[in-house]
């Protein structure tokens, strides 16, 4: 008879995130793990297979929770240039408000683990896609108000301010000075 799990599984994923994001993939050890979601080793793999399972639905947690949240207001109906540029000041009181300058799970993950992990390279791009296509939307519904030139090529922008935004990130963790930050907003 199996045993009855004696964990949230939600609140144990939220501390994987968290450990995940503090030291990366290859810097989490099992141990740390185990520790920081508060189960122990059994629980950890019946539940979640391996450190690499558990990584992607840490991933994918994050996604569903954290960018959506953050391109919410992108993909509004009401969206438009003064929304992006919400967006990024917002950003950055977000940079201002974490202590441990963690920058983003999702930013972080492609640099650490994109360039020799094809799947996880797969699912960060995904993520990218998402965020660019927001602000297309964004920046389309500011232009059919009148805010943005009907001469700017919205792709090419869009892409432009997702590579800002993914800089921004990087940015922040050697360098979170706002004064910086907004300079590159």
């Amino acid at each position: 008879m199996a045993r009855h799990k004696e964990f949230n599984r939600e609140a144990a994923l939220v501390k994987a995130i968290e450990t995940f994001w503090r030291s990366g993939y290859e810097g989490t050890s099992m141990q740390d793990l185990v520790e920081s979601m508060g189960i122990n080793r059994g629980s950890l793999y019946d539940t979640f297979k391996d450190k690499r399972s558990l990584f992607l639905e840490a991933v994918t947690y994050y996604e569903a929770t954290v960018v959506d949240s953050l391109v919410k207001s992108l993909e509004a109906s009401s969206a438009s240039k003064q929304t992006i540029i919400d967006y990024f000041n917002d950003l950055i009181d977000c940079i201002q408000a974490d202590p441990e300058h963690r920058g983003c799970l999702i930013t972080n993950t492609a640099i650490e683990l994109c360039a020799h992990d094809p799947e996880t390279e797969k699912r960060i791009n995904s993520n990218f896609q998402r965020i660019e296509q927001a602000f297309y939307q964004a920046l389309l519904k500011g232009q059919s108000r009148g805010g943005i030139s009907p001469h700017q090529d919205l792709h090419a922008l869009a892409r432009f301010l997702t590579c800002n935004l993914q800089g921004l990130r990087v940015m922040s963790r050697v360098n979170p000075n706002p004064k910086t930050l907004q300079d590159v907003v």
